[in-house]
């Protein structure tokens, strides 16, 4: 099942002479259950074509649809993007953005609450995905107590607290060694496998992408292949 498609999409920034391209006419497709790359240099347009999939950059043109239904077609469709991201998506950023002033836990329970969920429930969900990731001992530390790898797992975690239909990465792996990274990649094309979810990892790295289903490359705003 195609749980997210992407059609022509263009962005432009700035204008006149400040007029920068970042994205031409990108074409993209993924099915759930399938781990996808979109691999590129700095600069490239991989985290503008990801930011406009999680509907926080509004495209210049093109047609976006999400597990069918269709949020941006030359301009937003009048869908509630807040509440399909909370709904639908888990996005894991580079940098972790995990809250300091939370433990663990409560990192993972607040997308929950935020949906709504019982705290009871809320806790019991966070502590089955922090055990299936292999971090549950850590529940209790703040994210300063706990390491880069740890915490990179935490935010896997809270990404999957909401049990998503489309999982976008932003260059997970980034401030992991080379070993690390590896294996923050097994684990989300374990996810993509048991979950069913669409995973979309940007990446620059091309080790990283091993075991891919699928690895769009992608260059001066443009996806060739």
């Amino acid at each position: 099942m195609e749980v997210v498609r992407v059609e022509n999409l263009t962005k432009i920034y700035g204008r006149g002479d400040a007029q920068t391209l970042a994205l031409i006419e990108a074409n993209l497709s993924v099915q759930s259950g399938e781990l996808v790359a979109l691999l590129g240099p700095s600069g490239s347009g991989k985290t503008t074509l990801l930011t406009s999939i999680c509907c926080i950059n509004e495209p210049t043109n093109g047609r976006i649809e999400l597990d069918g239904v269709p949020v941006f077609n030359d301009g937003w469709t009048g869908i509630d993007v807040r509440a399909l991201r909370r709904q639908k998506m888990g996005v894991i950023f580079q940098s972790y953005n995990l809250i300091p002033f939370l433990t663990v836990l409560e990192n993972v329970e607040l997308i929950l609450t935020l949906n709504d969920v019982s705290r009871e429930e809320a806790q019991s969900r966070a502590m089955e995905l922090l055990e299936y990731l292999e971090i549950a001992h850590r529940w209790h530390h703040y994210p300063s107590e706990v390491s880069g790898g740890e915490q990179q797992r935490v935010a896997i975690a809270r990404a999957l607290a909401n049990r998503p239909k489309v999982l976008l990465a932003d260059e997970p792996t980034a401030a992991l060694d080379t070993e690390r990274g590896k294996i923050v990649m097994g684990l989300l094309r374990k996810l993509s496998r048991e979950t069913g979810a669409a995973v979309v990892v940007v990446t620059h790295d091309v080790r990283m992408v091993e075991g891919f289903d699928r690895v769009y490359h992608i260059a001066d705003g443009r996806i060739q292949n």
